[in-house]
């Protein structure tokens, strides 16, 4: 992606995922296969959710809330490369952002914590009922009342 590529410095190893948004903003990964003809969508944006290596420096053993910030000021002024979105802190309001700019779901990562693969303690997925996760990402799964 050329986004990536035009990063300063040129060696970054980002975790993350492509995604394209509805005009709420709201994650269309079905999308990517095919975009309804009458939904108005952004064009695909690579979303970071964390950063393990910066010019020659190996973040993952840095606490999250350090590695945060250098990839907030690596993506600075980048279109089609943002980092992940931040929700409050504290646990109870992030998840009532979550409901309501309805979104699929958060993971909660302690700010004291260290990268590692995998699910850990320290980073929990929470999902919203009627979601499921899809192949790539979260996708919302269809309800029908009647």
């Amino acid at each position: 992606m050329a986004a990536i590529a035009s990063l300063s410095p040129a060696t970054p190893i980002l975790d993350g995922e492509v995604f394209i948004f509805d005009e709420r903003l709201i994650s269309r990964v079905e999308w990517l296969q095919a975009r309804p003809s009458d939904e108005t969508a952004t064009p695909p944006i690579f979303m970071a959710f964390d950063c393990l290596w910066i010019a020659g420096d190996d973040l993952r053993d840095q606490r999250l809330d350090r590695w945060r910030e250098r990839l907030e000021q690596m993506v600075k002024g980048q279109d089609m490369l943002l980092p992940a979105r931040r929700l409050a802190d504290d646990g109870l309001k992030a998840w009532q952002q979550v409901i309501e700019c309805d979104y699929e779901g958060l993971v909660a990562k302690d700010a004291a914590s260290l990268y590692r693969a995998g699910r850990t303690l320290a980073w929990l997925k929470v999902k919203v009922p009627n979601c499921r996760e899809g192949e790539r990402g979260w996708e919302t799964k269809a309800t029908s009342s009647g």
